[in-house]
């Protein structure tokens, strides 16, 4: 999968960041399929700072707790892991400490996937969606929504960085147990 963010003993607390993020060529990005709110955010830093791809600029929320990051898809996706960037050095009580991933067909039936607790994080944070099942390896879901419990030092409004979605690739040939991997076996893979 992705290069994990060192788990500490407890289950769901993370700790520290990758400065640089890793993902496995297995999974794709799958956030520019979607359509991205925010539940409040100050002028300048709105929901297209979380899709930029630069690292100085951030979403900053507005208003009281929880601050909510939604996205939804127009078909039933297959989600595996959620990549946040958050820098606890520079953004101090706007770091989160606490978050939720939530999932569901739209806002009326979410239901808690994962709760992570962060502590003092700096860099990409990966949290996994995979469920304590071994064959549960990704959600298939319509909307996703990532809830900003706390933040760090009882601070109110949130920042973060980046955000990344990814699922796991389709199959390139429907009803193929495995793949091929070269131009000239996948000519030969089917029967005329």
């Amino acid at each position: 999968m992705a290069t994990e963010s060192s788990e500490s003993e407890e289950e769901g607390k993370i700790r520290g960041g990758n400065d640089k993020l890793t993902v496995d060529d297995d999974l794709r990005e799958m956030g520019k399929n979607a359509a991205w709110s925010v539940s409040s955010c100050k002028p300048g830093n709105g929901v297209n700072t979380l899709r930029d791809d630069n690292l100085e600029t951030y979403w900053q929320s507005d208003g009281l707790q929880p601050h909510l990051i939604n996205i939804q898809f127009q078909k039933k996706v297959r989600l595996q892991l959620v990549a946040l960037y958050v820098d606890f050095k520079l953004d101090e009580s706007y770091t989160p400490s606490k978050i939720s991933v939530r999932a569901g067909d739209g806002f009326h039936n979410l239901k808690e996937v994962k709760s992570v607790e962060l502590v003092k994080p700096s860099g990409w944070v990966c949290i996994s969606l995979s469920g304590t099942d071994p064959r549960e390896t990704f959600v298939n879901t319509f909307m996703l929504q990532i809830a900003m419990l706390s933040n760090h030092l009882n601070g109110r409004d949130t920042h973060i960085r980046q955000i990344k979605v990814y699922g796991p690739r389709p199959n390139p040939i429907p009803r193929q147990p495995f793949q091929f991997t070269s131009a000239e076996f996948i000519t030969y893979s089917t029967l005329r």
